[in-house]
């Protein structure tokens, strides 16, 4: 019939198709691609004219041989779907982007020093230029301490026991605001429902609450505990409700608050007119319980942006002045705590 037979697909345009269009030759097409400087505008405008023309999208791969750079940094996250880790995997993710950055990620479901460090391996076998590991639990501080790696790695979320570039929220000094907040609303003391215990934002923000205590001379009662779960609050709410001398409650995330809060409606205890409830995260739906959840809130786009920071400025040669970076949380007020009340 004089056409094309339908099976034949059309060839991807190459850099020299996106030179002879615009006019100019391979190496000037070359040096846009790559915002070098010294290209005239009008010049670097034609070449982007042809590229929009043509749909032409740069070989990856290739340009990697070329530059010796891939563009892509590594993240090794824990596999939760736990508000906190995958708010900090986002944030990592968001950042990335916005700095030019693609993310390959790989999630482990134990964060043991043998799975984080064949982690990192596979990832610099893809030719990542950097790895940000998000490390929450003290076993996954453990494998990142003893990481042997050519790439440059920053922890996220690990506190201050690391020897690698890190950055963390200050979750004592966010939970020793609620404390306080509390015992300066007239309450004698703060129950804690903790997190398990080898987390280490379950570590930090129960030793914030107990120093707060300590450091107001209050009573420190016995920790209940929980695994971030609103079935392990609910449970452990019903065991606070039988209590007559508590009077407010800070628990270590929002979801645990969350099945606290149901425990004391059914035990016919108001909140937060007999008892005051606290958590932590801020997670999108805290503002709609009921009452609304006074709770202290992360910025995970921060920790994301402040680790990749740290992450580029290795890559570029740079000294950190700082290898620990604390991100300052907030507190968030609403209806869930008031004045003690009076028995």
């Amino acid at each position: 019939m004089g056409t094309e037979s339908a099976g034949t697909e059309q060839r991807q345009p190459v850099m020299a198709d996106v030179a002879k269009l615009a006019g100019v030759s391979h190496q000037t097409v070359s040096r846009v691609l790559n915002g070098a400087p010294h290209v005239r505008p009008d010049t670097r405008d034609r070449v982007l004219a042809a590229i929009r023309e043509l749909d032409y999208r740069p070989n990856s791969a290739a340009r990697a041989l070329v530059t010796r750079r891939s563009q892509t940094l590594g993240v090794v996250s824990f596999d939760s779907t736990l508000y906190g880790p995958a708010s900090m995997l986002d944030g990592i993710e968001g950042a990335a982007r916005s700095a030019g950055y693609f993310v390959s990620v790989t999630s482990l479901r134990s964060l043991d020093g043998r799975s984080v460090q064949e982690a990192v391996d596979r990832l610099r076998d893809q030719g990542v230029e950097g790895v940000v590991v998000i490390a929450p639990q003290t076993s996954a501080v453990s494998a990142v301490a003893r990481l042997s790696s050519s790439v440059p790695v920053v922890a996220v979320g690990s506190g201050n026991q690391t020897r690698v570039p890190m950055v963390s929220v200050s979750n004592r000094s966010g939970a020793g605001e609620v404390t306080r907040h509390l015992l300066d609303l007239g309450h004698r003391t703060v129950h804690h429902l903790a997190g398990p215990a080898n987390w280490l934002e379950s570590q930090d923000r129960e030793e914030g609450w107990r120093r707060t205590l300590r450091a107001a001379g209050a009573p420190v009662p016995d920790v209940e505990r929980g695994d971030w779960s609103a079935r392990s609050g609910y449970q452990a709410g019903l065991r606070l409700a039988r209590l007559d001398d508590v009077t407010a409650v800070f628990c270590a995330n929002d979801h645990m608050a969350l099945g606290l809060l149901r425990a004391l409606h059914e035990a016919g205890r108001s909140v937060p007119g007999d008892i005051s409830v606290v958590g932590f995260d801020d997670i999108p739906e805290a503002a709609y319980f009921i009452p609304p959840l006074t709770t202290v809130r992360q910025d995970f786009g921060e920790l994301g942006r402040r680790a990749l920071e740290l992450l580029v400025g290795q890559l570029a040669g740079a000294t950190a002045s700082r290898t620990h970076v604390e991100i300052s949380p907030e507190m968030v007020l609403r209806r869930s705590v008031g004045p003690a009340a009076r028995h």
